[in-house]
């Protein structure tokens, strides 16, 4: 057994890229692993790869990592938990919606229930925000479906995997492995919340079962006071570490969210100064877009 100085040592070199001379890793990840954790993350690899499960294109040591947090370092759940996503990717039809999928109805979506991710926090982390007050659930099913809403969930969990990392990492000269989510309630509907009840609990499972350890923080603002309802029913689905990133908020929320955010690169509707041509829901500005660059301050 490793002893006390032994274990407490990073075993894991820095990752590759990094170009910030004050970013140091928080533990369990790249460049901050104990000695037990490096091997565990060497014995996963090597079991998956054994075993015929191991995706080259895909599963990096950021990757297996993920699943080793998700499962506190335990290689046998860690398999499991993964051999669990790797069955779902299958099922769900992963590889053939990042191929082919083309969310046409995005405008009138956004109209019903905004989604969107937009530039970043003051960690680099992609901002990703989500307009539950707004949702019109007659409406909303006039212009899509659930399947369809949690195809492009999937479509950008991935996209958020391997596009929206690499570039906000690349930006900021570190490893950005995580997002910070702002969740607007503001007019929220109990029965519009009971009314999609069902794609939340599947976009909830969907994202700690199969993307875990993506959050980074998590901002519930605008709750009203019967959110203590919906709290209740959601906070089951979630894992004790997911529920310490969550801060509920009511309606003097935009202190925190600008300790957070700089103010450049929040929507003013939030706070900020952003206003994005067109809007900001449907501009997708951040490092990764393909238009105009935006760095990691939110200028162009």
């Amino acid at each position: 057994m490793a002893t006390p100085q032994l274990e407490a040592a990073s075993a894991s070199p820095m990752p590759a890229g990094v170009t910030d001379p004050n970013y140091k890793p928080l533990p369990g990840r790249l460049g901050n692993l104990t000695v037990t954790q490096q091997h565990a993350l060497e014995k996963f690899k090597k079991e998956l790869i054994e075993e015929g499960i191991f995706v080259e294109e895909r599963m990096n040591d950021a990757l297996l990592l993920r699943f080793l947090r998700a499962r506190k370092f335990d290689v046998a759940k860690a398999k499991e938990m993964l051999i669990a996503a790797e069955e779902w990717r299958k099922t769900f039809g992963v590889d053939d919606v990042v191929k082919t999928f083309d969310f046409k109805e995005q405008h009138e979506v956004d109209k019903y229930y905004p989604q969107y991710y937009h530039k970043t926090d003051r960690e680099g982390r992609p901002v990703y925000i989500e307009r539950l007050g707004q949702l019109n659930i007659k409406a909303l099913y006039e212009v899509t479906s659930q399947e369809r809403l949690l195809q492009r969930l999937v479509f950008e969990y991935e996209r958020f995997i391997s596009d929206r990392l690499p570039a906000t990492s690349k930006d900021v000269g570190h490893p950005v492995e995580t997002s910070c989510t702002i969740l607007d309630l503001h007019n929220v509907s109990l029965s519009n919340f009971y009314h999609v009840k069902n794609y939340v609990m599947q976009a909830a499972s969907i994202g700690q079962d199969r993307y875990p350890e993506c959050m980074g923080k998590f901002y519930i603002i605008n709750a009203p006071w019967a959110f203590s309802a919906v709290w209740a029913v959601i906070k089951p689905w979630l894992d004790e570490v997911t529920v310490s990133k969550v801060d509920i908020l009511g309606s003097g929320y935009k202190s925190t969210l600008l300790k957070q955010i700089p103010s450049e690169n929040l929507p003013k509707e939030f706070g900020g100064t952003c206003s994005c041509p067109g809007g900001c829901s449907l501009s997708d500005a951040g490092p990764w877009s393909t238009g105009p660059p935006v760095n990691g301050n939110g200028k162009a």
